[in-house]
């Protein structure tokens, strides 16, 4: 089954005309991603070229994805926006509310009866608006975009941050908050601010036992967690085009540790091979038919320092496995240099958990070549020396890699199986022990590794890795293990080493699967009754937000100076907070309680001006809000990094947060405050991050004559008697400060469909 063929074609009939104009407006050859930025304006046909990182754009995606963690609000604030369905093809993924504990027959169930509630309302409120829902084991969101809707040279956003994995069939694939996602859904264009381009350049072609994910370590190495932020990472070169589409994909997926906003390779003959794989071969058919459209003009790969903000070049001949951590994706470490970094930074050695799969690696060339790992293991008498887990991304996956043995490969060694969904790559692992939080190593192939995002513990140190490199890893039970050199001692203590894995691109037989959990929606919804129980602690129908008053902002409380790394995670835990995701007031319980106070280096222990004792962080906002006393945030660098939560953004707006003042943002988490009717602000001058004290009274001036480009002020008056002020920056648009006027941009959306 195709799905949405005909939007797909119109897509394709659409392109050629949308970028020879682009081409012939901008006056020089374009990259794959202004190809398809310039096909998806709203305006349609390019009337000017757009600066890149400074024009605001407005483009129309062709859909829209949402995991059930976020879908929850996003389709609460679509619920007000008086739309009777979904204005393009929209789909809804059960995926992240499944915990990992004993295994996938057992945690699925239990996830339908302590889920069931949440479950319910996923499926009648996608069912009555015309929503795709895909149930509870049917695979994570990203890994089942890719075998069903991504398509070459199409554009969609999705409520998760690694909805950029489409980008491995050549889609600009953004994460977006669920606000972005509703505007879409209502029919409205969607705003972003063009972004800049990074070219990455691969030469030479992988081999032994370096992987795609090896190309993302080194690129997060490189650039950091931060030096994405606002650009498209482009793909390009020899060593791209020999690389599996599942592989590109990985390599996509990951780009969100580097804050890109999404990344993406061109047109090529695997995506081709993974399209008819996937019973799609009559997108493959249309996309052969524009190839040249759907890749980067040849001027521009043959000359990329002239076309990209930034070009990286990687020799995949050259490039070694890597493991990037612990508590940040973008330590990358060779594994030649591994033993080292251990003994100078005492790391556990033992390697406790090896950890694979997840939307990031779990493609059957993924589960391949941690298949000919784990042979190894059974016929050269090797015994597995950490427990070791393989989580599926899809009901299609899974069953094909069970069809060809490899799931009994992996029992065989002690492996065991957890359900199709995140489990314990976004904190839903309910890990033995964890609670008694003792330093530990696991290593895993996932793509987040954040003090606490596994299983809870601030002690386990994760390390990311390809599939294969784990499983060697959970076999050698060491940190320091290189299996390119090193031996290990088997059962009957000889030497041996282990080969360099194996593995197919797609399976010999094809995909096969008996139900992949696919509910289609309602032709008509219009009688499809959507319930919330109004004693339920899960879900709660959202109240607007109150507009601006019209007014500066004067003496607010410092909620919290944060101090350092301050993520998603931070502002909005997962793992058990998760269940609250659907109501706004129980999950607000969680604000901030992971942060850094700069004033005492302790987390969720703030003062509070009201009683003048230090208490918990939620708490603490919600006497302010009692009290009628406006708060302020301030935050340090590319605070807000992660996850695409807006959840982060709610928390504070519901509890009293007016403003957000930070050294710098994180894309998405930025839109997300802006969306939700806060002031994202950002110090001009870094160093006034200092000024700001514990007891401080504060104030913005300006917001009278709010405006794009003109500076708000920032007036303290300290409790010595002093009085200071520094200006601060800001991004916002007309549209934007429509949105801090009405309050959100869903008021605004709703007062504009009253009209």
């Amino acid at each position: 089954m195709v799905f949405d063929l005909d939007l797909i074609k119109k897509v394709y009939e659409r392109i050629p005309a949308r970028v020879n104009k682009a081409r012939e407006v901008v006056g020089r050859p374009l990259t794959l991603a202004e190809k398809i930025l310039y096909a998806h304006l709203d305006e349609e046909m390019a009337s000017k070229a757009y600066e890149r990182g400074k024009s605001y754009v407005d483009f129309r995606p062709d859909r829209v994805a949402m995991q059930d963690a976020t879908a929850q609000m996003a389709l609460l604030q679509f619920m007000q926006a008086g739309k009777p369905t979904a204005a393009v093809p929209s789909t809804v993924h059960a995926d992240h509310l499944i915990q990992a504990k004993i295994d996938a027959s057992n945690d699925l169930s239990t996830a339908k009866v302590t889920n069931e509630e949440v479950y319910d309302f996923l499926a009648s409120v996608s069912n009555k608006y015309g929503i795709g829902f895909w149930k509870p084991g049917a695979g994570i969101i990203h890994q089942v975009v890719l075998e069903n809707y991504a398509f070459p040279g199409g554009m969609m956003i999705g409520t998760d941050s690694h909805t950029v994995n489409a980008g491995g069939l050549g889609m600009v694939a953004i994460g977006v908050g669920g606000a972005d996602a509703v505007d879409v859904m209502a029919g409205m264009s969607w705003e972003l601010k063009f972004p800049e381009l990074i070219g990455v350049k691969l030469s030479g072609k992988l081999n032994g036992w370096t992987a795609p994910k090896d190309v993302i370590l080194k690129v997060a190495g490189i650039l950091t967690v931060k030096g994405g932020t606002g650009a498209i990472v482009e793909y390009f070169g020899e060593g791209a085009i020999a690389m599996s589409a599942t592989g590109k994909g990985t390599i996509c997926n990951m780009g969100a540790e580097i804050g890109a906003t999404t990344s993406t390779f061109g047109y090529d003959d695997s995506m081709k091979r993974y399209l008819s794989a996937t019973g799609r071969a009559e997108v493959a058919a249309m996309a052969d038919e524009i190839a040249a459209y759907l890749t980067g003009d040849a001027e521009v790969y043959a000359n990329p320092e002239k076309y990209f903000d930034q070009v990286i070049e990687i020799n995949l001949s050259e490039l070694e496995p890597h493991l990037n951590g612990p508590f940040t994706p973008d330590r990358a470490t060779p594994i030649s240099k591994m033993k080292e970094e251990v003994a100078k930074n005492g790391w556990p050695m033992e390697v406790e958990v090896g950890l694979i799969g997840s939307c990031t690696n779990s493609s059957y060339e993924d589960i391949s070549r941690a298949a000919s790992i784990a042979i190894q293991a059974e016929t050269k008498k090797l015994k597995v020396k950490a427990d070791f887990t393989i989580t599926p991304g899809s009901e299609q996956v899974n069953y094909t890699i069970a069809r060809d043995g490899f799931i009994d490969i992996f029992h065989k060694i002690g492996g065991k199986v957890f359900a199709n969904a995140c489990g314990p790559c976004i904190g839903q692992w309910d890990r033995e022990g964890a609670q008694d939080q003792k330093p530990n190593t696991i290593v895993h192939s996932f793509n987040r590794n954040f003090a606490k995002r596994a299983d809870g513990n601030p002690n386990t140190h994760a390390f990311v890795a390809s599939p294969e490199l784990v499983t060697a890893l959970a076999i050698a039970g060491r940190l320091d293990f290189n299996p390119l050199t090193d031996k290990l001692i088997n059962q009957d203590g000889e030497e041996v080493m282990l080969d360099a894995p194996t593995g197919d691109e797609l399976p010999g037989k094809g995909f096969d699967v008996e139900d992949p959990g696919y509910q289609a929606p309602a032709k008509d919804g219009s009688s499809v009754d959507v319930k919330v129980d109004p004693n339920s602690n899960r879900l709660q129908l959202l109240e607007p937000f109150a507009s601006w008053n019209g007014k500066d902002l004067h003496a607010m409380r410092l909620l919290i100076k944060a101090h350092g790394k301050c993520t998603t995670d931070h502002i909005s835990m997962a793992g058990p907070w998760l269940r609250y995701r659907g109501h706004l007031d129980n999950i607000s319980n969680n604000m901030l309680i992971g942060a850094v106070n700069a004033f005492n280096m302790k987390t969720n222990l703030i003062k509070n001006h009201v009683n003048g004792q230090f208490g918990e962080v939620p708490a603490t906002a919600r006497a302010y809000k009692a009290a009628g006393i406006d708060t302020i945030v301030v935050g340090d660098e590319n605070y807000g990094e992660g996850s695409s939560r807006e959840h982060a953004a709610m928390e504070p707006r519901h509890l009293g947060v007016k403003a957000v003042l930070v050294r710098s943002f994180a894309r998405i988490h930025e839109t997300n405050l802006k969306k939700q009717g806060m002031l994202a602000l950002t110090f001009a001058n870094s160093a006034d991050y200092d000024k700001i004290k514990e007891d401080d009274l504060i104030d913005i001036i300006g917001l009278t004559s709010f405006a794009p480009g003109k500076q708000l002020i920032i007036r303290l008056a300290h409790a010595d008697g002093t009085m200071e002020e520094f200006p601060v920056n800001h991004t916002y648009n007309e549209n934007q400060i429509e949105w801090f006027k009405y309050g959100s941009a869903l008021n605004l959306i709703k007062a504009e469909n009253a009209k």
